[in-house]
């Protein structure tokens, strides 16, 4: 029930206050959070050092210090989701490389959009939805069912049809099925039957759902992510589909396909290591 109130407070918070002032609020608290929680700290700290061995200790600490932050604007971006309307588009989010997913779409076997925990991953999916398409999520369901039921009714009320990972098969293919866009983020397995592979050199888990549903339907990956900017506003980029050529063996493709998902994430976290959301130690 605490925490359930900490999100309502926090939604409260960003909802009556002008958003500079939210974002200085939560760029305070962030900060205070990175002092004093030693655990979180190191472990951002130790995934930073493990993607950037050649960077000095200061050069670390302050991206590991920027990952609190950005990610405490995320929550007031997401808190704040009520307010996203056409003139918040207009003024705040720039659409790169949409024809790549027009183009994908044509094809009628919908997109499986792959992103990760990166930049807004939740306003991107929101800003899609807003623009006019279809849009899917797969998302994990929280124990505690106020939680859940408020993280749902955010996202649901710009449109998001939200898929929970705990029936997520039969869900995706209807998605798929239908030519809608399906959000997967590939950098974090919560199932337990993703796929172990090479991430930044180092053995680690991931999920394989993006590369089993393309291969099992064909639907083409179009790599999307919504990235912060030094200004506050957002660039939600659209990438060229990934392009590979089956062999015909499941497995072979899955993971020929996870490969090429892997070096596009890897790619993003290289460009925009503070926007990495990544709060537990990620290798095996």
């Amino acid at each position: 029930m605490f925490e359930f109130l900490i999100y309502r407070f926090g939604q409260f918070l960003a909802l009556s206050l002008p958003l500079n002032a939210v974002y200085s609020v939560a760029t305070f608290l962030a900060r205070l959070q990175y002092s004093f929680s030693r655990k979180d700290r190191l472990i951002v700290y130790g995934n930073l050092r493990a993607i950037f061995p050649d960077k000095d200790e200061e050069e670390i600490s302050r991206l590991a210090k920027e990952v609190f932050v950005n990610f405490a604007k995320y929550l007031v971006d997401f808190f704040r989701f009520e307010k996203i309307d056409s003139k918040f588009l207009a003024e705040n989010v720039k659409v790169t490389g949409r024809e790549n997913l027009d183009e994908a779409l044509k094809g009628g076997k919908g997109v499986i959009a792959l992103s990760a925990h990166i930049g807004n991953y939740e306003l991107g999916g929101a800003v899609i939805s807003l623009i006019g398409y279809k849009f899917n999520a797969v998302a994990l369901d929280h124990d505690n069912k106020l939680i859940n039921d408020f993280f749902i009714g955010q996202r649901t009320r710009t449109g998001v049809q939200v898929i929970s990972l705990r029936s997520a098969l039969r869900s995706c293919f209807e998605a798929l099925s239908k030519g809608e866009v399906l959000a997967l983020l590939g950098d974090r397995d919560f199932s337990n039957h993703g796929i172990v592979t090479d991430f930044f050199g180092k053995r680690t888990m991931i999920p394989k759902g993006p590369a089993a549903f393309s291969v099992k339907i064909g639907a083409p990956i179009v790599p999307g992510f919504l990235l912060r900017m030094p200004d506050d506003t957002f660039e939600l980029r659209f990438d060229k589909p990934i392009s590979y050529r089956a062999t015909g063996n499941r497995e072979a493709d899955e993971k020929k396909i996870l490969r090429l998902c892997v070096k596009v994430i890897e790619d993003y976290i290289r460009r925009y290591p503070s926007q990495w959301y990544m709060f537990r130690r990620f290798w095996l």
